[in-house]
């Protein structure tokens, strides 16, 4: 398969998460989001020939990605699934532990640049939004179904949008007369019921964030993905997630603390180290893009990294 120019993917913090992953050669390492594959070609030139990596996506088109990739590379292969599904489908290719997790959060550049996906507010293209066209609802059939209530709750919660009540009461009437299903027929809805614009963003760009993370799950398969990740990962083993969107990183900075933390015990109750049930220490601190790579690629800009180990 070839990939436009356009369509083409720049890997954000390429090295500082493949080197902050990867400690075992020889091991057996999971990318969770395939995308274009550029994560897991740098992380396979880190394996030895005994070393193994196993990619998802729920994205067809990653997909044929991944059988290319799996062609020229005999330890690589790719399944067609959520990160969400990843105990599972490695329990099946006979895997139980792993030496490294890589997540990198959020859509990709040619799933933001190809408007027949639906994600962007900047091209107009059918309102459809799954990173899998071939399975769950789109976002033009839960625009059109949702209550308003739920509408605003998501609007508010994975958007972080004041105004959420209000578009939701305006999507509400506008489908009533009319059928929302391209997207800029509904970044204008959402624009017009807009009434305080964010200087340098466009007014639909919570709303399109919002329905996205709905559409798809995402906060949902990440909390699975990393509660899972303590048992399938080995001592020693790293777990490295790159964020994009406030809430995911919120998720990711709580969970590293709460399992750094162990049991939540009462206060002054005489139990010793080991007894706590820590499975992982941080490593390092936050990693943020440098502003030559925000200058390369000017989408690195919200991304956050965030490297966990497990313990023995």
């Amino acid at each position: 398969m070839t990939i436009s120019p356009e369509l083409a993917h720049t890997t954000v913090l390429l090295n500082e998460t493949v080197d902050g992953c990867v400690t075992d050669p020889d091991g057996v390492y999971v990318d969770g989001t395939f995308g274009r594959g550029g994560h897991s070609r740098q992380l396979l030139s880190k394996l030895s020939a005994e070393g193994r990596l196993i990619g998802f996506d729920k994205d067809p088109r990653a997909i044929e990605s991944g059988n290319e990739l799996a062609a020229e590379d005999g330890r690589f292969q790719i399944v067609q699934s959520s990160f969400a599904d990843m105990r599972s489908a490695l329990a099946e290719l006979g895997i139980e532990k792993v030496s490294g997790i890589l997540l990198d959060l959020g859509v990709s550049s040619p799933q933001l640049d190809d408007a027949e996906r639906g994600f962007s507010f900047m091209k107009d293209g059918p309102l459809d939004m799954r990173m899998n066209p071939d399975a769950g609802m789109s976002a033009a059939a839960w625009v059109a179904t949702m209550p308003e209530s739920e509408i605003a709750r998501v609007l508010k919660e994975y958007g972080e949008e004041r105004f959420a009540k209000r578009m939701a009461r305006v999507l509400v009437e506008k489908r009533k007369n009319e059928e929302i299903n391209r997207t800029l027929q509904l970044a204008e809805i959402i624009k017009h019921a807009n009434p305080a614009w964010e200087k340098h963003k466009h007014p639909a760009t919570r709303a399109f964030q919002a329905i996205r993370i709905a559409v798809n799950n995402e906060l949902g398969d990440l909390e699975t993905v990393l509660a899972d990740s303590v048992d399938l990962l080995l001592p020693a083993g790293r777990l490295s997630v790159i964020s994009f969107h406030s809430l995911e990183d919120r998720m990711v900075k709580r969970f590293i603390r709460a399992q750094e933390k162990g049991k939540d015990l009462p206060p002054g109750l005489p139990v010793m180290e080991d007894q706590l049930g820590k499975t992982m220490k941080k490593i390092g601190k936050a990693i943020m893009p440098t502003k030559a790579e925000i200058d390369r690629n000017p989408r690195a800009r919200s991304a956050v990294l965030r490297i966990a180990e497990r313990l023995a």
